[in-house]
């Protein structure tokens, strides 16, 4: 039970390393409005944090894989396990925060960037678990 717990959590942090990029994606226009930046500075901000989640994400999962999963097959269903809670939060933030000014819908092609994001990031989590399974520790024993 444990470790379908921990799997689940770290299907959750997937979920969120890729539910934040996008929301910020499509939510340029009204960061831009709420908090009256230049429309430049907040694609600028959505930068930084997409590169330091990358970066900062990447690490935190292989070490989590590492730490609490080991080395077992059943890590793979990662891969299928972070759509229906990216699914949750994408559903919940549209009912929470619906988009009632007109100005604030994002561009088509947002959409599509979007959906390459989303057809490669299945890879992008069998490449962590991969990484993550695979222990530094072995070394060649001589006899």
């Amino acid at each position: 039970m444990k470790y379908f717990m921990k799997l689940n959590v770290i299907s959750i942090l997937y979920a969120i390393m890729v539910f934040v990029p996008i929301e910020l994606m499509l939510n340029v226009y009204r960061i831009s409005r709420l908090t009256k930046w230049e429309i430049g500075t907040v694609n600028t901000f959505t930068v930084i944090i997409l590169i330091v989640e990358i970066i900062g994400g990447t690490i935190l999962l292989v070490l989590l894989t590492k730490r609490w999963l080991g080395e077992r097959k059943a890590n793979f269903f990662t891969v299928i396990l972070w759509e229906p809670y990216f699914v949750l939060f994408i559903n919940a933030f549209a009912s929470l925060f619906p988009i009632t000014y007109r100005g604030d819908i994002p561009n088509p092609v947002t959409g599509l960037v979007i959906i390459g994001g989303l057809i490669t990031y299945p890879f992008y989590i069998l490449s962590l678990n991969f990484f993550g399974m695979t222990s530094g520790d072995k070394t060649a024993k001589t006899a």
